[in-house]
């Protein structure tokens, strides 16, 4: 173990990987990263240390003692490392730089994750899929895809999600918030993704023009679903009432009130719903949230389309005309109401 005089100063060198140092003592630590041997043992868990130093270190996790403070922003820290790491973002220092693209960085750990972009390293693998990722922090939001585990919870309506960009995305229904806002019109987007497919409007060329109002678009489907308007298609038929429906997300809606599914439940009254925009407008009745005001009355109103069709008090507006009378109407359920005293139909309710 004991090597050569170097400079009247004796040196110890490792056997297994030819490492020297100055004194025995070093080298019997050193040999312990070999060995595997961890003889300073932690008495709150079960953490073990080669070097007792390190376990001092790691004691400090438990007692919470932080004996080394920034003098400029006070900020105390367990180790005298993680002080000389924070103290770089007081004087900017970037001691570490990607020759790749000249990206500099004041930490070790942030430049090494930044070469992975370069290398396409990807050490991080998921035991139950096999997906791999650049970042340890990356592989555990991926596991709660398999874990089901969704840490982020809605104080509202109770939906709870597993990503916090989801998370956040879905308060925006809530609040109204719509931060992504189109540079071109004066379009704005709750859900960046949303912005991006709007964007295509104004980038792409919109290649299906309908022959009857000239609106364009950019795939076929869309323009087929479009057509509908025209034509009156319905291909979508309710078994139980027999009425119909132009799209197939209008029928799946519609159907869960045959079935008297509401999967969506309020927190705080026993009310139910078949769909989750309705619970969110249910919850402003408990949280007395009036967004929409009238600037002629100043009546508030939760909705935006209760707002639309109380304007029409004071516009005079009646949209819905009668065919058979001429009689106008505000709202569509009067006219429908009113079509019975020509018809003579009787309602019924539909009930399993």
């Amino acid at each position: 173990m004991e090597g050569t005089k170097q400079s009247g100063e004796k040196r110890y060198e490792c056997k297994v990987c030819e490492k020297m140092f100055k004194t025995r003592k070093y080298l019997k630590c050193h040999i312990r990263i070999h060995t595997g041997e961890k003889p300073y043992k932690c008495d709150v868990c079960s953490s073990a240390f080669t070097q007792s130093g390190n376990l001092k270190k790691h004691m400090r996790i438990h007692t919470g003692e932080k004996p080394f403070q920034c003098d400029i922003c006070w900020s105390a820290f367990s180790r005298k490392e993680h002080l000389i790491n924070h103290l770089r973002t007081h004087t900017g220092e970037k001691l570490y730089k990607c020759d790749a693209c000249m990206k500099e960085f004041s930490l070790q750990g942030n430049y090494k994750n930044h070469m992975r972009i370069h290398t396409g390293e990807k050490p991080y693998k998921c035991g139950v899929c096999k997906s791999e990722f650049t970042l340890k922090s990356n592989l555990n939001k991926h596991m709660r895809i398999h874990s089901g585990v969704k840490p982020y919870k809605c104080d509202v309506c109770m939906s709870e999600f597993s990503f916090r960009c989801n998370f956040e995305s879905h308060m925006r229904i809530h609040s109204g918030d719509k931060p992504f806002k189109c540079n071109i019109c004066t379009s704005e987007f709750s859900v960046q993704g949303n912005l991006k497919k709007h964007m295509n409007i104004h980038t792409l060329e919109m290649s299906y023009e309908c022959e009857v109002c000239t609106s364009q678009f950019l795939s076929k489907i869309q323009l087929k679903r479009h057509m509908r308007k025209h034509t009156e298609e319905k291909p979508y038929k309710c078994d139980f009432c027999m009425s119909e429906f132009a799209h197939l997300a209008s029928i799946t809606y519609h159907m869960r009130k045959h079935l008297d599914e509401k999967s969506y439940e309020c927190n705080i009254c026993p009310a139910k719903f078949s769909g989750e925009d309705n619970l969110i407008k249910h919850m402003r009745k408990h949280t007395s949230e009036n967004s929409y005001k009238c600037d002629i009355c100043m009546s508030v109103f939760s909705r935006k389309d209760h707002l639309k069709i109380h304007m029409r008090i004071h516009t005079g507006e009646k949209p819905y005309n009668c065919e058979l009378c001429l009689s106008s109407f505000a709202q569509s359920s009067h006219l429908k109401r009113h079509m019975r005293t020509h018809t003579g139909e009787m309602t019924y309710d539909y009930k399993l």
